[in-house]
């Protein structure tokens, strides 16, 4: 049933009547109201808009340009575009209106004039909706905010810790590597410092205002690497996003894009990383949009990408390609100079975040401590001074308080070598000692004799060597 049956009146009587019945509800409640034609030029405007306007008569208005009459109207803009401005804020004489436009259209669907409406002269009318948007304004402008400080860097290459001529030598390449746009290949173990030194390098380049992206190959599957690197077009397989989802060389965009363990990166994905890295675009997943990049691009392992080419497991050119500056991070064993000051930065970072008093190491601890091969480097023994401190009542830390941590190194009163006894010859005690601490690390290692052999700080070949004299080879 259509509107003729219901009111038994003609669809275009019902539309002149509420047209006519609007314009009588905005002209009692507006401000005023206005209308041009095509050219712009006024041809009606009510009482209470020349009043606004500071004028006395209609032919102050009628006939003119709509600019001659009112410098600030956008009424050209909506004939020309035949597009509506719903809600506006304009300037008039000092006076602040709300505004609305609204086009005009022939039976042709030509646009033949618009029409104005003056809705309030004073802006407290929106005062809600005004205060609703500056609200998620504000909110919007906070989680930008929040989302570019997680996206910069969170260290300066002077943020890592130690004075000791390694460190001094990885400083001066970390800072002549900022002044590059070339990729760099950090190479250590695991906990040697790698991801500060790409924050470091990141802080101190021209692309430092950027976004610094950080990306752990070996935590991400392998069935997700691709979407998380290039993106994903919408609905580009079953689950996927009805709208598109930027990959992380795109959330790099004219910054840094740091790729962690790459030495994990499978094999087919090696391919498409070249051919970004050499091109500088990706091409989403499902979609066949390139996509124009700029990404500096810092790699880190602590593999050996050359055996891992010799292999066939890395290829040759994306080596060649990452290896343009190399930096070796040095192990914490090999800069042991530096190990007391680590100690005092890592137990202030305790303390400040446990709200504890700050602890001290004793000069007898700081002996055991320097004896031990950290294979876990710094964040092993950033490890062990959280659990000594949350062990320990003491505000100055002892061997005993690392006994439970390294019972390889942390050897009780009992134990240790009686200086004064002559029942062992030098060579006899050497070798006890020498097969306890084999035995001791062989145990803490659960077996694993390489992880033995860095424990001890000597090769894999002397620890079996070490094993068959000792009679432990089996």
């Amino acid at each position: 049933m259509d509107i003729e049956q219901v009111l038994g009146v003609s669809s275009d009587f019902v539309v002149r009547q509420g047209m006519q019945s609007l314009l009588s509800l905005f002209n009692d409640s507006c401000e005023g109201m206005m209308a041009v034609d095509a050219d712009s030029r006024i041809v009606w405007i009510s009482e209470k808009y020349l009043h606004t306007l500071g004028l006395s008569r209609e032919d102050e208005a009628l006939g003119k340009a709509v600019e001659e009459v009112i410098p600030t109207s956008r009424m050209r803009e909506v004939v020309r575009t035949g597009r509506p401005i719903m809600l506006d804020i304009m300037v008039i004489k000092n006076q602040t209106l709300v505004v609305m436009r609204i086009p005009l259209k022939d039976k042709y669907g030509q646009t033949s004039g618009a029409i104005g409406f003056a809705l309030y002269d004073r802006l407290q009318h929106l005062k809600p909706l005004v205060s609703k948007f500056s609200e998620l304004q504000r909110q919007l402008s906070n989680t930008q905010k929040e989302l570019a400080r997680l996206r910069n860097s969170k260290y300066l290459i002077s943020s890592f810790i130690g004075n000791s001529p390694n460190v001094a030598s990885l400083k001066e390449k970390a800072t002549k590597a900022a002044r590059s746009s070339s990729s760099v290949l950090l190479l250590g173990e695991t906990g040697s410092g790698k991801e500060m030194i790409a924050h470091g390098i990141h802080a101190a380049s021209e692309r430092a205002s950027a976004p610094f992206i950080c990306v752990n190959i070996s935590a991400i599957p392998e069935t997700l690497l691709e979407a998380e690197f290039f993106g994903v077009a919408p609905g580009a397989f079953t689950g996927a996003d009805r709208k598109m989802r930027d990959g992380k060389f795109k959330l790099a965009d004219g910054g840094t894009l740091f790729l962690d363990e790459i030495g994990d990166m499978p094999v087919q994905v090696q391919a498409k990383l070249l051919r970004v890295l050499q091109e500088q675009e990706v091409e989403p997943l499902g979609s066949n949009t390139i996509v124009k990049i700029d990404v500096r691009v810092i790699a880190a392992t602590s593999r050996d990408l050359k055996e891992l080419v010799n292999e066939g497991k890395f290829r040759s050119d994306l080596y060649y390609r990452l290896n343009v500056l190399q930096i070796n991070l040095p192990p914490l064993r090999e800069r042991m100079e530096d190990l007391t000051e680590l100690c005092d930065h890592l137990l202030m970072e305790i303390a400040t975040r446990t709200g504890e008093a700050r602890r001290e190491i004793n000069e007898a601890a700081y002996r055991h401590l320097k004896a031990y091969q950290w294979p876990g480097n710094v964040r092993e023994l950033k490890n062990a001074l959280e659990q000594a401190c949350a062990l320990s009542d003491n505000l100055e830390l002892t061997p005993s308080d690392f006994s439970g941590i390294f019972p390889a190194l942390m050897l009780s009163e009992e134990d240790s070598i009686d200086l004064g006894s002559n029942s062992q010859s030098l060579a006899q005690a050497v070798a006890t000692l020498e097969r306890k601490m084999i035995l001791e690390c062989l145990n803490a290692s659960r077996g694993n004799k390489a992880l033995t052999a860095r424990m001890l700080g000597i090769s894999r070949a002397n620890l079996y060597q070490k094993l068959t004299d000792l009679g432990l080879m089996s």
